[in-house]
């Protein structure tokens, strides 16, 4: 079968996406050249769904009004069909090209390579298609006509720093969308309109979720009442689980003096991702913690513990504090604050695989009754070639056969990943995929077989011996930042009855009917249900369509009907059918849809009987 115009036609799918991306790349910067010929070249890469190119325009910038213009010249080009040849240069002959066409980023570049031996047989690659030619190491398709119909979009405009570098110079960088045919484009388009339809801070703006403020600092979200709500049900499902699984609630302080983490080893190994530390009176040093494992262990080290004490699970939601850089925050997925549903589990040795399940097995619970179907299970390997991790072969193969065994044994199924472990062990990470597929490690659960040494503790076994515990790290509902983030756009804002915000909103017809709508409210509050009462004066409809609009999951409409039977007229977010009930039975419902956890944003889920 032969290429054409319409279709990527290689063995290697993956290879022919990144030959398309990378020659896109390079028609984009030819017709960036055609229109403003004193542009200056700098990176033009393929990347995740596309590539972009960086220039230098100098006093005749770009703007995102001219990228029709530059997208139609990239089509002329295309239609021309020019070939893409191939040409080696020696490194003196390629830095003399470069200086004479003015190309000062990439002469610095090429002058790196050659500094750093990367020329391959002492040249450097260059591709020309048209009048055309760009320093690059290609590959590219066999000419501009192999590109598919309608397969590629300009996106957007935004400032780059010349190699990442603030004080570098800024250039003008130009984002394409690009796949292997035009059909997968749209569709791409599609749903990433959806998401942005979804996108978390969206709406945790226009439903009162969370703000951030920059006097308060990036990174550092403050929660407004509703987003509260979302925090105090997830860690109220996460107390009454945790209660009957076993565990022991603990509560431990946010700073720490710099010797427990030097002595956890959090200092030398994970520094650059906490606050500077705190100098407190003359000689001493104090941390901001981001985590709260040492305090745990601390507790556990407080008292001489028999094997009869095992396995000990203490837990907290523990607020801890993180330096994540700037450019990689981003709303509630990543953040600088947060509070975290830890737990470890202290066992001996026989304990490990049967308290290992028990986590995974909490993991599935959560993530199957939240409906989050869509994630990958990682189990994160040491790496012999890293430093990072400690030089204990028995234990790390120990410890990584036990956790691959218990996810054998249960049928999990996962990919491994080498050097993604914690220094101190093994870990599965739950990889969750948000609405544009991008992949992103929502929780966790280690075993550690080194924390026990650092911090001596021991158990008396059945002998009388001291022996040492492994511990389990646990944290499946994640932090409260990323688990709703992900929640939020899962549900687009729409949560079941016992998480949202106001759970009940009642509408009444007229304002006749306000004084039974004041008695049900309070009979709703009395029973602890947040409730709302919408008596503006706008029309009926209005009122219904903001109710929706709000996400509410429940809108009792009363009526003069209602009114004198006692009554409502039930309707729900996720489906479209009115139901009348009496009010008593409409409060047994609600109070069982509570209790159970019912998850009836879904209009596949059937209510309990009343």
């Amino acid at each position: 079968m032969s290429k054409t115009e319409t279709d990527i036609i290689v063995e290697d799918k993956d290879a022919a996406l990144h030959a398309l991306r990378h020659s896109l790349a390079h028609i984009m910067a030819a017709a960036v050249r055609l229109l403003r010929p004193e542009a200056k070249l700098a990176f033009g890469p393929p990347v995740e769904h596309g590539f972009y190119y960086d220039f230098d325009f100098g006093d005749n910038p770009i703007g995102e009004a001219d990228l029709e213009q530059v997208e139609q010249t990239m089509r002329a080009i295309i239609k021309a069909r020019e070939p893409f040849t191939r040409e080696e240069k020696n490194c003196d002959e390629a830095l003399r090209y470069l200086e004479a066409q003015g190309e000062v980023y990439k002469r610095e570049y090429a002058q790196e390579l050659i500094e750093q031996g990367k020329a391959v047989n002492g040249t450097l690659s260059f591709y020309t298609s048209g009048d055309f030619t760009d320093m690059c190491e290609g590959p590219h398709l066999e000419h501009t006509g192999h590109v598919p119909k309608n397969c590629f979009k300009l996106d957007r405009i935004s400032g780059s720093y010349w190699r990442g570098d603030e004080k570098r110079p800024m250039l003008t960088r130009i984002y394409g969308l690009a796949f292997a045919s035009g059909a997968e484009l749209k569709e791409y388009l599609a749903m990433r309109k959806r998401a942005m339809e979804r996108d978390h801070r969206k709406l945790g703006e226009e439903l009162d979720l969370f703000i951030q403020d920059s006097e308060v600092g990036v990174g550092l979200p403050l929660w407004m009442p509703n987003g509260t709500v979302l925090r105090d049900e997830l860690e109220k499902w996460a107390r009454e689980t945790e209660f009957l699984a076993g565990y022991q609630r603990v509560t431990t302080p946010s700073v720490t003096r710099k010797q427990l983490y030097e002595r956890s080893g959090h200092v030398p190994y994970y520094q650059d991702s906490m606050y500077p530390s705190m100098p407190i009176d003359e000689h001493d040093e104090y941390y901001l913690r981001p985590m709260c494992c040492p305090h745990h262990h601390k507790i556990y080290a407080s008292r001489l513990r028999s094997y009869r004490d095992l396995p000990l699970r203490l837990c907290e939601y523990g607020d801890v504090f993180r330096y994540e850089k700037h450019g990689s925050l981003s709303g509630l997925l990543r953040v600088r604050a947060m509070c975290m549903n830890d737990a470890h589990i202290y066992c001996a040795p026989d304990q490990v695989e049967s308290e290992f399940r028990g986590v995974v097995a909490m993991y599935q619970m959560y993530y199957g009754h939240l409906r989050m179907g869509n994630f990958r299970v990682r189990l994160s390997l040491h790496d012999t070639d890293n430093a990072k991790f400690v030089d204990r072969y028995d234990d790390w193969e120990r410890s990584e056969s036990i956790v691959r065994g218990v996810l054998d044994g249960l049928g999990i199924e996962y990919e491994e990943e080498s050097g993604e472990a914690a220094f101190y062990g093994p870990k599965v990470d739950i990889q969750v995929k948000n609405l544009m597929g991008r992949e992103e490690t929502v929780s966790t659960c280690q075993l550690d077989f080194m924390m026990p040494d650092r911090f001596d503790l021991t158990y008396v076994d059945a002998d009388g011996e001291r022996k040492r515990p492994y511990i389990l790290h646990r944290a499946p509902l994640s932090t409260h930042e990323r688990m709703i983030s992900f929640l939020i756009e899962l549900y687009g804002g729409a949560f079941p009855t016992w998480m949202a915000p106001v759970q009940v909103r009642l509408v009444p017809v007229n304002a006749a009917i306000l004084e039974y709508a004041n008695e049900t409210a309070a009979m709703l509050r009395n029973n602890f249900f947040r409730v709302e009462i919408d008596d503006s004066s706008e029309s009926f409809n209005k009122k219904i369509r903001n109710a929706v609009t709000r996400k509410i999951p429940n809108i009792w409409i009363l009526g003069e009907k209602e009114k004198d039977a006692a009554a409502v007229a039930w309707r729900r977010y996720a489906v479209k059918e009115q139901q009348s009930m009496p009010r008593n039975a409409a409060l047994a419902l609600l109070q069982q849809m509570r209790e159970k956890r019912t998850m009836d944003n879904f209009s596949d889920v059937a209510l309990p009987t009343p």
